[in-house]
Order: structure tokens, then C-alpha cells, then sequence
């Protein structure tokens, strides 16, 4: 199983509300790539924001400032917000990153989990569904040929259009990111495309309905041998799971909060955080055998060929997620790789 993390390289903010440090954060987001593939992690996703708290609006520029600093790494978008931008751009800034990195880029295409973008580039909310559908077809036109003719509502049309450059993966890999709808799942499997499920609270074990789910329709629709799953959660590693909390509980507050009261949610507690690191919560937060431990259990429910962990909630950190990372790679993976070895070696029969 591939093992990897992903940020959003969250910013501090003044009182005012305007972004600080943003250069800072991006130098810390190279030092942390860098680090993950010496450490042997497998991917990174950088995802997309348009508000002062998150200092990446374009995944693409950043991951091809990661290609040049590395040479293994598979680099993917966390998410692109594909319902606000458009796809011929989104195809060729992927190409061109496939190009830059030899082969590693990866888009992650979701419906996005704030609603920033939409008036930032004039598009109507009431929009949002049919937005993605149409351009998540357009973006696979583009990636099946080189010339496309193309229809939609959002966009202007496309007559026998050539579209450069072509990417050196064919295809270029596209994943379907999806929160919490049954129906963002069943596209996936009906169009044959990796599924990357966000789980970051309540019990990871609800998402079981969806991998099912995921599962059952991609057999049926003839795409078995493309299907892949993606399980993306909050946490954090350190030498011991109290260090680890005590870590990561103060950005989880602060960043979880600002949220919460944007949507309506109610406050984070310090008992339910500790009970979402327990066993049965979204959240990986604990010592590299708890957190292997964790993983390797939700593989044996979920099946899922890739795990990415975000440990860069809130700014300021930068030494413990480096750390983090290191153990990631140097105590997690080999523990991880040693459970799910011991989880398809059958038992001796008894004698």
C-alpha cells in the first residue's frame, strides 16, 4: 500500500485577515517534500484554497516546485476544484507537470469543500453539481485524445480542438475526491476512475458502506482493473501518543473551530478529539505503532490501496511535522508493511 501525506500549507492570519508568511510556509512545504521521499513515503497532495488561512490557490505551480526538488515522488492535486476552473487549463498545467516530473503527476478532481472559488470566477452555486459533471467529462475528453469536439452549457464549445502538450502518462491518472455522498462514489465507479475518500471525523468505519459500494459497481461496469481507493485523514506521529495530542490539539481547535463556527458546527471539545484518536476515530494521531496499527486495520475493512495523512493542520509547527514525516516513513511504512504481510500469511493448520 502506498503511504504519503497531503496540506493545504495553512497560513497565519492577522487581525485584520490577511494572509502572513506565505513565502515562509511554501520554503516549509519544500523542506517537508523533500524529506518525504527520503524517507521512502510514496505520494504528496497539495490541495487548493482561496482564502487567507491556506496559502496554495494553484496545486500545480507548487507540485512542479516539489518536481524539481525530487525524483520519485508522486505529486497530486488535494483536490482541484475542477467545478470552478477550467478544464483544458487544468489538463495542460497537469501535462505540463507530468512532463516537468517525468511521469508522477496526478489530478484529484472534487466539487471542493468551500465555496471561495464559485464567485471568484463567476460561477452561480446553483450550479455546483451539474458544474463538476460537465467539466469532469470535458477534462476526460481531453485526457482520451488529442483533438476534441466537445458540447456543454458552462463552456464554449470545442471543434476538432488539438490540446497540448500530452502528458507522458496516458492516461494521466484522475481520481475522484468525495466527502460524504454515495453519488460522487458511484460516478467514480461508473467511469472507471480512482476513488480518494476524505475522512477526517466521526467513526472511519461508516465510509465501509462506500468502499462497498465502490466496489460492487466498478465489477459491474467492467473497471476491476482500474479501480483504486484512497483513504485521506488529519493527524500527526510523534515518539508517544501524549506528545503526539498534545501536538496537534492546539491547531485542531484553532482550525477546526474557525470552521465549525463558519458552518454551523458545534465546538471542538478536547474529549471528542480524543476520542476521534482513539481506535474507532478519523483521526491518526499517536505513536508510529498506533498509527500503523490503525492503518493497517482500516486496510483490512476498506481494502484501500493508498493512505495520505495531513499533519500540517495550523502554521507553526514546522519541526514536528518534519519529525512527523520522519517517522512516517522510517517507523510507520516498514510497521505497516509487516501487519498487512502478517494479515494474507494464513495460520498454520494445527498439528
Amino acid at each position: 500500500m502506498e503511504l504519503g501525506l497531503y496540506t493545504f500549507v495553512p497560513a497565519a492570519v492577522s487581525p485584520e485577515g490577511r494572509m502572513l508568511d506565505a513565502d515562509r510556509r511554501l520554503d516549509e512545504l519544500l523542506e517537508q517534500a523533500v524529506l518525504a521521499e527520503q524517507v521512502g513515503l510514496d505520494v504528496i497532495g497539495v490541495g487548493e484554497h482561496h482564502r487567507p488561512d491556506f496559502v496554495v490557490a494553484t496545486p500545480a505551480v507548487v507540485l512542479a516546485a516539489i518536481a524539481a526538488r525530487t525524483s520519485r515522488l508522486r505529486l497530486a492535486s488535494a483536490v482541484t476544484v475542477l467545478s470552478s476552473d477550467d478544464p483544458v487549463r487544468v489538463f495542460q498545467e497537469f501535462a505540463t507537470l507530468d512532463l516537468l516530473s517525468k511521469g508522477r503527476a496526478e489530478i484529484t478532481a472534487g466539487r471542493g469543500s468551500f465555496i471561495e472559488s464559485f464567485p471568484l470566477f463567476g460561477y452561480d452555486l446553483d450550479d455546483y453539481h451539474e458544474l463538476f459533471a460537465e467539466k469532469l467529462e470535458l477534462l476526460l475528453a481531453l485526457r482520451a485524445s488529442e483533438r476534441v469536439t466537445w458540447r456543454g452549457r458552462f463552456r464554449a464549445p470545442l471543434h476538432d480542438q488539438p490540446v497540448y502538450p500530452r502528458p507522458l502518462q496516458d492516461p494521466l491518472p484522475v481520481w475522484i475526491a468525495v466527502g460524504g455522498t454515495p453519488q460522487s462514489v458511484a460516478r467514480a465507479a461508473h467511469l472507471g476512475l480512482p476513488l480518494a475518500i476524505a475522512i477526517i471525523g466521526g467513526q472511519w468505519r461508516q465510509f465501509q458502506s462506500f468502499t462497498a459500494l465502490y466496489r460492487d459497481l466498478v465489477a459491474k461496469a467492467g473497471h476491476g482493473a482500474t479501480a483504486r481507493i484512497s483513504i485521506n485523514s488529519h493527524g500527526l506521529v510523534a515518539a508517544t501518543r501524549e506528545a503526539a495530542a498534545e501536538a496537534y490539539w492546539p491547531n485542531y481547535l484553532a482550525v477546526m473551530g474557525r470552521i465549525g463556527r463558519e458552518r454551523g458546527w458545534p465546538p471542538p471539545t478536547r474529549a471528542r478529539f480524543d476520542a476521534e484518536c482513539g481506535p474507532a476515530g478519523a483521526l491518526f494521531v499517536g505513536d508510529p505503532e498506533q498509527v500503523a496499527a490503525k492503518i493497517a486495520e482500516q486496510h483490512r475493512v476498506f481494502g484501500h490501496d493508498r493512505f495520505t495523512l495531513q499533519m500540517s493542520l495550523g502554521p507553526g509547527n514546522h519541526e514536528g511535522v518534519m519529525r512527523a514525516i520522519e517517522l512516517l516513513g522510517t517507523q510507520v511504512k516498514p510497521m505497516l508493511a509487516q501487519m498487512l504481510t502478517q494479515m494474507l500469511t494464513p495460520e498454520p493448520a494445527p498439528a
